[in-house]
């Protein structure tokens, strides 16, 4: 669709003004006239301008002149040189001074349409993008993390500290504390916040196509390559690419992940030229790195390469403090995008809020909010409305409280795996989608803990391998989750 109505600035003899006037208006322009220097940049100061057309004879040379003087102190997106044929070359080399393209007199308009038609969409282009990216920037700006909990304020400091960097930067913390809400925030307070931002999750990625996502193909690099296809990394030129659960990427793509890391190049799949970007990488995992470097099932040069600095984002069971205010959050956006009248808790939902454990910690934290927030007609949200296993969990208390104090984490989170199994009969999607941790998790998880599963269809339970070798009952909720 011709953009129409815009304002247009005609800075030119009065009588050729004229004429460019009546074509203009003849496309839906609305436009003003006038035909000194002064008078321009006085009008430009007053008023807001789509575009000005600008006179040859006026425009005139080096800084002093009124085109550079427009450029450079004037709020008007684009300029146009007018010129007769005989002037066409100084209409050229305005080109090189400021301007953004020009027209020669007498005016065709279909010309004059076609020409300025294409300025003023792409001006409508970049105003939509230059919105979006001054909307995600103030969405992620460090002050807007809710950080009442002395752990979070350590995150937030460590943000800025390192947004302004170009090192790379491996976050670490159990699956859903919002590992990837600090590297949009390390992007968007950085100098790269107007350039991408791209995430992508490895352990989504069938091992045999993350390659190709990462790096891109050429067209018939293989099966299904019917184009030249560029990947994540050419994408994020100039911007950031976030790499979560890096853990799950295969050792064959280590490799390539560190060139790329040191040399800043790579080479498509079925590609033979190397091709050159400028990407920070911002890595992100819940796992053991080092347990899994032990076990050569990651490259301990990359994890060097990796943990130039690191964020430890602390599990939302530490953080209790950040619950209120990120619950009063969660709730008003959560009513705005379902179109419903506005809700609080009341200070006792609050205080069950902070005595449960949160094993999927703030993703799980914003589900439970969804979920009361549109099952519940009432504008007030009391203990009765939570989740029953929100409420069924008792106090948390300190570690050395709890029954077991020889109890590690990691027997915990075994625990944990092996009680969710045993309740889904060993399907480990099924499991998997509970513990909200991707299936290849799940799975690495089992081999790590040495955990069988193998389906008992008669009995319609896992096997005995799946119990503890003391035979004692699986345990009861895990106070720690998943790690």
């Amino acid at each position: 669709m011709f953009p129409e109505g815009r304002q247009i600035l005609i800075i030119d003899e009065p009588r050729e003004a004229r004429h460019v006037r009546s074509v203009l208006r003849t496309i839906g322009q609305q436009v003003s006239i006038t035909s000194t220097a002064s008078a321009a940049l006085d009008l430009a100061a007053r008023a807001d301008f789509d575009m000005a057309l600008v006179g040859i004879g006026l425009a005139g040379d080096g800084p002093g002149g009124l085109l550079s003087r427009l450029r450079s102190t004037a709020r008007i997106p684009s300029i146009l040189i007018l010129a007769r044929h005989e002037r066409a070359r100084d209409a050229i080399r305005a080109l090189a001074r400021g301007a953004d393209d020009y027209l020669l007199k007498p005016l065709d308009r279909l010309e004059v349409r076609s020409r300025i038609g294409r300025i003023l969409r792409w001006q409508d282009l970049d105003d939509r993008v230059l919105s979006v990216q001054k909307e995600m920037s103030r969405k992620y700006l460090v002050g807007n993390l809710v950080c009442r909990s002395q752990g979070m304020r350590k995150v937030r400091a460590q943000i800025m500290q390192v947004a302004s960097a170009r090192s790379t930067v491996l976050i670490r913390g159990h699956s859903g504390v919002g590992k990837e809400l600090v590297a949009k925030a390390i992007h968007y307070n950085s100098v790269r916040r107007d350039a991408p931002f791209i995430a992508i999750n490895c352990s989504a990625i069938p091992v045999t196509l993350i390659e190709s996502e990462l790096f891109g193909h050429e067209r018939g690099s293989f099966t299904g390559a019917y184009e030249r296809q560029k990947g994540k990394f050419e994408l994020a030129d100039g911007g950031t690419i976030f790499l979560d659960e890096i853990g799950e990427m295969n050792l064959e793509s280590q490799a390539k992940l560190l060139r790329v890391l040191e040399e800043r190049e790579f080479m498509r799949v079925g590609g033979g030229r190397e091709v050159r970007v400028d990407v920070r990488v911002l890595a992100a995992t819940n796992s053991d790195l080092e347990s899994m470097i032990a076990r050569r099932r990651f490259r301990e040069d990359l994890y060097f390469r990796l943990k130039v600095i690191i964020i430890n984002v602390p599990p939302l069971r530490e953080r209790v403090d950040d619950i209120p205010e990120m619950a009063r959050v969660f709730l008003e956006q959560i009513c705005r995008d379902n179109v419903l009248p506005q809700k609080r808790l009341t200070g006792k939902a609050l205080a069950a809020l902070q005595r449960y454990h949160w094993p999927g910690n703030v993703r799980e934290l914003k589900n439970v909010l969804e979920s009361t927030a549109i099952t519940r007609s009432r504008e007030v949200i009391r203990t009765a409305d939570l989740p029953a296993a929100v409420l069924e969990d008792g106090p948390l208390g300190s570690v050395e409280t709890r029954p077991n104090t020889t109890t590690t984490l990691r027997e915990m989170e075994r625990d944990l795996l092996m009680r969710v199994l045993y309740q889904h009969h060993g399907n480990r999607t099924h499991a998997a989608r509970v513990l909200r941790i991707g299936v290849r998790t799940m799975q690495r998880k089992i081999r790590e803990y040495g955990i069988h599963v193998p389906y008992d269809p008669r009995a319609g339970r896992p096997g005995r391998s799946l119990q503890r070798s003391t035979s004692t009952p699986i345990p009861g909720r895990s106070p720690e989750g998943m790690m």
